[in-house]
């Protein structure tokens, strides 16, 4: 008898509290749910296992990884209908349906859904995707060899398969639109152009790029504005790669690229540093060594041009927990401060902040792209990594989209002076002249 999916739907009812905004295709080919739906797809009942053993978000991401769930139809809409019950974090009000992973601890629907796995295999937790990162304990973050492993982990995947995510560009960062009918390379092109004029780099400056990447902004500011680079990333694939762009673009004379932890850089002073996309892997610890090591490394009157992922404050901070999708499978060890926390330690590390500017929209429409390319070619992608490591970037790049157009996060860049002991800082009186 086909009624898995029907059981399903009442299972997930009850989860819900209400009615399930999707429909669900089980294992055994029957269908329920409201039409005209997205689907979501049970390929196999040990996706039920993987949730009753680790309820949540992270049962869930496994099922997901590993292929015992899809979504057929717009990914965007089924994670929108998804999100209320199992992403969103806002404190639940009396009446509120609960949580995934607080309905999976009720004994009452721990029992329907073990029912669902009667004529299946012993009720054994299957062992987590490959993809996921395996850890040796949690009790030393933000160590240097801790954050080369996270580093590795989610940079050393391939950089071809990079190339067809990123495209000719390969920045992996948000992009600035002039409009979401540009091209994603000219917005990323325009985005590394504002940064190079926030930090008002010239011919024969000296600029460090803390988290290089493949290179992008150190090429582009050596090319276009003359100055000497160093860059830094702690990655071997994404150092090869950008080494061999600089020699292809002749700029082996302004540009070296290391294998290098910032915490390392001993060659300073250096007139101005861009940090992009790469603080959010420093951690709350660190942060504030993080600023004053980039400090130091400045000039009197330099600036640090600093762009950063941005979580909401939480009511209660002490209670932020770490997304556990992200942190598994895609950034281990990665934290996201409130905008507002990341400019006090700036200025507790001596910095003056100078300016701010939000740009949370600019990053829904960047991920909303890259989704795209992926999905262009979804099987060449799958080849060039893993198919489960492709499920993990299309997943995390369409539910991040949809993060930044709700604003549970968001994407700021903050230029910061060292400003000399005159109060000098060099700066124009109508500072925004890089516009």
């Amino acid at each position: 008898m086909q009624d898995a999916a029907l059981r399903l739907k009442n299972l997930a009812e009850q989860l819900l509290g209400g009615p399930l905004p999707l429909r669900i295709r089980a294992w055994d080919g029957s269908e329920e749910g409201p039409p005209g739906a997205p689907v979501l797809v049970v390929r196999h009942r040990r996706a039920l296992r993987r949730l009753l053993w680790k309820p949540g978000e992270l049962g869930l991401a496994r099922a997901w990884v590993a292929g015992d769930i899809d979504v057929d139809g717009d990914l965007y809409r089924a994670l929108d209908a998804l999100a209320g019950f199992i992403w969103e974090r806002a404190p639940r009000q009396e009446g509120e349906a609960k949580s995934l992973a607080q309905s999976l601890r009720d004994p009452e629907v721990r029992a329907a859904a073990r029912s669902l796995l009667a004529l299946s295999a012993p009720f054994l937790p299957p062992a987590p995707p490959r993809e996921e990162m395996r850890r040796r304990g949690r009790l030393h973050l933000h160590t240097k060899g801790s954050d080369r492993q996270a580093i590795s982990h989610h940079y050393d995947v391939g950089n071809d398969f990079y190339e067809l995510v990123l495209g000719p560009s390969m920045v992996y960062s948000c992009a600035y639109w002039e409009s979401p009918d540009a091209t994603l390379e000219d917005a990323q092109r325009d985005k590394l152009g504002l940064i190079a004029r926030k930090l008002d780099l010239k011919p024969g400056m000296r600029l460090l790029d803390v988290g290089c990447g493949w290179g992008s902004m150190a090429i582009h500011a050596a090319r276009e504005y003359g100055v000497s680079v160093v860059g830094v990333t702690l990655s071997q694939e994404q150092a090869a790669y950008a080494r061999k762009r600089v020699a292809d673009e002749g700029l082996t004379d302004r540009v070296e690229i290391r294998v290098q932890d910032y915490r390392d850089v001993r060659d300073g002073p250096y007139d101005a540093i861009s940090s992009i996309g790469m603080a959010e892997h420093v951690g709350a610890e660190r942060y504030l060594e993080y600023a004053q090591d980039l400090y130091a490394l400045l000039k009197p009157g330099g600036r640090l041009l600093n762009h950063q992922i941005a979580r909401r404050p939480q009511a209660d901070e002490s209670a932020y927990s770490v997304d556990e999708f992200i942190d598994a499978y895609v950034f281990p060890d990665g934290e996201l401060a409130p905008v507002g926390t990341t400019v006090s330690l700036l200025e507790r590390a001596g910095f003056e902040v100078r300016d701010l500017e939000a740009i949370r929209e600019h990053y829904a429409l960047t991920l909303r792209r890259w989704v795209a390319n992926l999905e262009a070619r979804w099987k060449e992608g799958q080849r060039l990594t893993s198919p489960g490591r492709a499920r993990v970037w299309r997943l995390y790049m369409a539910a991040s989209a949809l993060a930044f157009e709700r604003n549970r996060i968001g994407v700021n860049q903050v230029l910061a002076v060292k400003t000399e002991e005159s109060g000098a800082a060099h700066l124009p009186l109508r500072a925004r002249s890089w516009r």
